[in-house]
């Protein structure tokens, strides 16, 4: 037990400093694009799910809890408020960044979900812009304060999230270092359903946790080799960090609630196993 204390705690000191200058870089873009962000998306009209979805895949504070706010009172299409959520990476970025992931394996996965996001909002929009009709619009601010600090320091707001996060990471590397050493690799692959169909359905669900802290699990078993590509992919599909519990939060219409965290699920786990059958990405 004490090598995989130690273990895991030089590991996650590593990445620390890695971490926080990602973070910083996010903050600074965040400063500087998220009224212009909001003005774009609001603008986009039927173009919503392509814009949002471009959009979403910058990394932003507070982006697709925004996009919450603007489809409760029906500014923005269920298609466009979709597509965010299947291209929002939340943590993912940071943490690829900080373990020094190949360039061309967190292009591929940004370039998937943009794409994807793009293509399932347009569907959504032109199968159920009839059902959810329009409501009086209002006036949200782009950062919730409970999710994200764009009021503070951007040094302090980027350390902050480099804390947080890292501690996510902290916890998470040594229950997975613990798993190994006490099961194997092989054993916790197979439970996870690593290169099975089947595997999607555990990442979606990890994927919908509404917390930064599954897009953390789901990277962190992805470079451990715990999970595919493919089931990544799926599970970062479902995961939109916080905006979840802010829609059940702001809108009243439950059965709408649950029907759109369905349909990301749904999404999630359909591309996932499509990913696996077809065997294009590894």
């Amino acid at each position: 037990m004490k090598e995989i204390i130690i273990d895991t705690l030089l590991d996650t000191i590593k990445i620390i400093p890695f971490l926080f200058i990602a973070f910083l870089l996010i903050e600074l873009m965040e400063h500087k694009l998220s009224n212009k962000t909001k003005k774009v998306i609001t603008k986009s009209k039927k173009y919503g799910p392509v814009l949002g979805s471009l959009l979403g895949a910058i990394p932003q504070c507070g982006f697709s809890v925004m996009a919450t706010n603007l489809y409760v009172t029906r500014i923005i299409t269920l298609g466009t408020l979709i597509s965010i959520y299947l291209s929002t990476s939340d943590e993912m970025l940071p943490i690829l960044i900080s373990e020094k992931a190949p360039i061309s394996l967190i292009s591929k996965i940004i370039l998937i979900k943009v794409l994807l996001g793009i293509i399932y909002g347009i569907i959504i929009d032109i199968i159920f812009t009839k059902i959810f009709k329009s409501k009086e619009k209002e006036t949200y601010e782009i950062c919730d304060k409970q999710h994200c600090h764009c009021e503070e320091n951007i040094l302090l707001s980027s350390l902050k999230h480099t804390l947080k996060i890292g501690l996510f990471i902290l916890i998470t590397t040594f229950i997975l270092n613990t798993l190994f050493h006490y099961v194997g690799e092989d054993y916790l692959s197979q439970i996870l359903l690593k290169d099975n169909i089947f595997g999607p359905f555990i990442t979606c669900l990890i994927g919908l946790i509404p917390n930064c802290g599954a897009s953390v699990i789901l990277t962190e078993l992805y470079l451990n080799n715990a999970v595919s590509l493919p089931a990544l992919i799926s599970g970062l599909l479902s995961s939109s960090g916080s905006a979840l519990l802010v829609l059940f939060r702001t809108n009243k219409n439950i059965k709408e609630n649950i029907f759109i965290l369905s349909l990301l699920y749904l999404i999630g786990v359909f591309t996932g196993i499509i990913l696996e059958l077809v065997n294009l990405i590894k």
